[in-house]
């Protein structure tokens, strides 16, 4: 069973969250709290796996109160919910570094019903809450009660990966070291902030020209204009949002912004990238598997690929991709993952090179970038 702590200051979104956690099997709301002050002492007073933090409250915020979690030493994993504003992405990856989980951005605009509401707060995070236990995305069905979820089940069931899809799995397993690579492509979900500021530390001294890195998070619209920031600011590299059309140029990373794919491109003789709306993938957007296919196409077997932390099976297929094109593969190892959902899809689908903890993998792109 697994026991939820609600804690957020309006009593209409505690309950919209409430509702929303209603359809998973062996989950209990066990309690509520306004601000974070009550928040710790029920926690102290009951046992909980998993709360949902609300940023703005009274008396104790968010970012206070995972502070004081982690400083009285209680185990227990924080998905935090934020606005989809300027302010509230940098409040949310603050979060994130200071330790909570993973991140929902609260549904926006006022003409939504209490029905809508709940809704849109069940899709974004009934599968974050899941990552959390052993019910993998892709045994979601399972996991949930089937008479009150059918429209979240039917928005995520395609998620799942068959194994028998995977053309590389029998490729032999390429040294990294060995190669020369053109572009740097980084796929990465919940652990993804706090794991690429650890990569990019390693990045400070790295002289220009470099080759091209680019990034799919799995996040919001602003968060990740926010992330490009804290990457530029660590790294003092050329760090930026990407935008549609735009040249593909050396000593540049590019961040997928949120709700768009991005794909790559070539026209006469120009790598470009191509920002689009197309349906979610893996029930998000934007998706790694674009961008790895993508990036295969072009770049053929001078493609790099990382796959970072992450909930569900994204990648999974585009690692696939640029190993059959010739390129290769680095997965972020178990132990060192917030999750292993991403990585671990294509570890189960052997579809990687080689596989280790976050300053192996830094080592790795570094030692290629030059």
């Amino acid at each position: 069973m697994i026991k939820v702590l609600v804690v957020d200051d309006s009593i209409v979104f505690r309950n919209q969250i409430k509702t929303s956690l209603e359809v998973v099997k062996d989950l209990e709301v066990v309690g509520t709290a306004a601000n974070g002050k009550i928040a710790l002492d029920k926690l102290q007073q009951m046992s909980v796996d998993l709360i949902t933090l609300d940023m703005e409250m009274p008396e104790m915020g968010g970012i206070e109160t995972i502070k004081e979690i982690k400083k009285r030493g209680i185990k227990v994993r924080i998905i935090v919910f934020s606005s989809q504003t300027f302010q509230g992405a940098q409040k949310a990856l603050e979060a994130i570094e200071e330790g909570a989980d993973d991140v929902v951005a609260k549904p926006s605009g006022d003409h939504m019903s209490f029905e809508q509401a709940a809704n849109a707060i069940q899709t974004a995070l009934i599968p974050k809450v899941l990552q959390f236990t052993n019910s993998r995305i892709l045994n979601l069905e399972s996991s949930l009660v089937n008479e009150k979820s059918s429209n979240l089940l039917e928005s995520l069931k395609n998620s799942h990966v068959a194994s028998n899809k995977f053309k590389s799995s029998k490729i032999e397993k390429r040294k990294i070291g060995t190669l020369d690579f053109d572009a740097v492509l980084i796929a990465s979900s919940t652990g993804g902030p706090p794991a690429l500021e650890k990569i990019f530390h390693h990045f400070r001294d790295l002289k220009t020209p470099h080759k091209p890195i680019l990034i799919v998070q799995h996040m919001p619209p602003i968060f990740t204009t926010i992330l490009a920031k804290r990457l530029k600011e660590i790294s003092n590299l050329e760090v930026k949002e990407a935008e549609h059309g735009e040249l593909i140029k050396e000593s540049t990373v590019y961040v997928a912004p949120g709700d768009f794919h991005m794909e790559i491109k070539k026209k006469e003789g120009q790598n470009y990238i191509d920002l689009n709306k197309n349906s979610q993938r893996n029930s998000v957007r934007p998706a790694a598997d674009f961008l790895f296919e993508t990036g295969s196409s072009v770049y053929k077997n001078r493609c790099l690929g990382i796959v970072l932390t992450g909930m569900g099976e994204d990648g999974a297929c585009g690692a696939d991709a640029i190993r059959d094109g010739g390129g290769a593969i680095v997965i972020q190892n178990k132990e060192s993952c917030v999750v292993f959902g991403m990585p671990g899809a294509v570890f189960e689908a052997n579809c990687f090179d080689e596989i280790g903890d976050l300053d192996f993998i830094a080592q790795k792109i570094f030692s290629k970038l030059k």
